[in-house]
C-alpha cells in the first residue's frame, strides 16, 4: 500500500464560525478584495456582514461583485485588474463554488502573468497566489477544501479545472447558518453536486484509502440528512451534517479527481451555461447504469449507504434521490440539443481525458456519444 495525502488548508467548521473571518483574515494581510456574486449574499445581508467584520479587525476592503454561475476567464481578469489596482494582498472568496472557483483564480492570476488557460492546460506553472480566504454559501462544490478552480473559456467554451496546490485556501470558514437561506432549487443541485464527488471519488480508479473513509462517510451523510436538509431549512442537524459531506468530497477530489459524470457533464455546462448539478442530474444514472457491473463491490456499498438494497438496485435509488429533491431532469430539458452532441463528445475527450480514464469502466468515442444522447 502506497500513497500520498497533502491537503494544506485550515479548515474552521460549525455554527456561527463566520465571527472569525476578520481575525483569520487579518493573519494574511491588510487589504482585501472581496470576491462574490451579484446577489445572494447582498439579499441575506451576508456581505455587508462580512465587509463589517474585516473592517473591525482593521483590514481594507475591495468589493468584486461580478462573479455568475459557470464563471468564465475574463472575469478573472477584471478581478486581478481590480486587486492590482487597489493593492490588495488578500482574496476573501463569498459564496457558492462559482464565487471560490473564480477567486482561487484571481488570488493565483495575480502573481502569474498570461493566459490563465496555459496554466490549465500545463504550458505553464504557476509557483505562488495571494493568500485566499474561503466562505462557502452552499453545500456543494467543496471548493473550500481543494485545490480546484473550474474556469470556462468564452471563446473554445472549454471548461476545465486550474489545478494547482498554491489555490488551496489558507483558511476555509465552514458555517453551516449561511448555507440555509439557498432556495430550494439551488440546494438540490449542491447537494446533487456533493453526493457526485463523494461517489467518483470512491470510484475512482485513483483513489486511496484516505480518500475511500472521507468518502463512504459523507455518503452515508449525504444518505441520512440530505432530503432532510432539502425539505427542512430549520433542521440544523441536517444542515450541519450536509455542509460537512460536502466539505469531505470537495477534499476527496482533491486527492482522486472526479471520473465519468463530472468529465462528460463539462462539456455541456461549458457549451449551454447549464447548472452543474441539474447536468450532473441528467448524466450520472445514465452513466453509472453502464458501469455498475464493472465494479459491483464498491456500487452495493454506496447503494446500501443511500438506502438501497446493492449494486443491482443501485441507479434506481439514485434516481429515487432525485425525485425527494425534485431534480429529475435530462439534459434537453437544461437547454442541450441532438445538434450539440458531437461537439460535446469532442470537447469531452479534450478536457476531461485523466477523468473518463479514471472511471470503473472505459467508454470509447462512440459510446460517449450515445450516453450523451441517452441524456437528452
Amino acid at each position: 500500500m502506497e500513497f500520498q495525502y497533502y491537503l494544506p488548508v485550515n479548515l474552521l467548521f460549525g455554527f456561527g464560525k463566520v465571527s472569525l473571518l476578520g481575525a483569520e483574515t487579518k493573519r494574511y494581510g491588510k487589504k482585501a478584495l472581496v470576491v462574490t456574486g451579484r446577489g445572494s449574499t447582498k439579499k441575506t445581508g451576508l456581505l455587508d456582514r462580512a465587509v463589517r467584520l474585516l473592517e473591525e479587525a482593521g483590514i481594507d476592503v475591495v468589493v468584486f461583485d461580478e462573479v455568475t454561475p459557470n464563471p468564465v476567464s475574463e472575469t478573472v481578469y477584471t478581478g486581478v485588474k481590480r486587486a492590482r489596482e487597489n493593492a490588495c494582498d488578500v482574496v476573501v472568496a463569498l459564496g457558492g463554488g462559482s464565487i471560490i472557483d473564480c477567486a482561487k483564480a484571481v488570488a493565483f492570476a495575480f502573481c502569474n502573468e498570461g493566459d490563465i488557460f496555459d496554466y490549465i492546460y500545463g504550458k505553464r506553472q504557476g509557483t505562488k497566489a495571494l493568500p485566499l480566504i474561503a466562505v462557502p454559501t452552499t453545500c456543494g462544490t467543496g471548493s473550500e477544501g481543494n485545490c480546484f478552480a473550474v474556469l470556462t473559456n468564452p471563446e473554445t467554451k472549454d471548461k476545465k479545472s486550474l489545478r494547482n496546490i498554491v489555490s488551496v485556501p489558507k483558511v476555509s470558514i465552514v458555517d453551516p447558518d449561511l448555507m440555509t437561506t439557498m432556495p430550494d432549487a439551488v440546494a438540490a443541485s449542491v447537494m446533487f453536486d456533493a453526493l457526485c464527488h463523494c461517489m467518483e471519488a470512491y470510484l475512482s480508479k485513483t483513489t486511496q484509502p484516505l480518500v475511500e473513509i472521507h468518502a463512504l462517510y459523507a455518503i452515508e451523510l449525504l444518505g441520512k440528512y440530505m432530503v432532510r436538509a432539502y425539505r427542512d431549512h430549520s433542521d440544523r442537524e441536517a444542515w450541519e451534517n450536509t455542509a460537512f459531506a460536502s466539505t469531505l468530497g470537495g477534499m476527496c477530489i482533491h486527492m482522486a479527481g472526479v471520473v465519468a459524470p463530472h468529465g462528460m457533464e463539462h462539456p455541456a455546462s461549458g457549451l449551454r451555461n447549464i447548472v452543474h448539478g441539474r447536468g450532473l442530474a441528467a448524466l450520472a444514472p445514465v452513466i453509472y447504469r453502464e458501469s455498475v457491473n464493472c465494479a459491483p463491490e464498491k456500487f452495493d456499498r454506496i447503494s446500501r449507504l443511500l438506502g438501497g438494497r446493492g449494486a443491482e438496485d443501485f441507479t434506481e435509488r439514485l434516481e429515487e434521490l432525485l425525485n425527494c429533491i425534485q431534480l429529475k431532469t435530462t439534459l434537453s430539458r437544461e437547454g442541450v440539443t441532438e445538434e450539440d452532441v458531437d461537439w460535446m463528445t469532442e470537447n469531452c475527450l479534450k478536457v476531461s481525458a485523466p477523468a473518463m480514464m479514471a472511471h470503473p469502466r472505459s467508454f470509447s468515442r462512440e459510446e460517449i456519444r450515445e450516453l450523451y444522447y441517452r441524456s437528452l
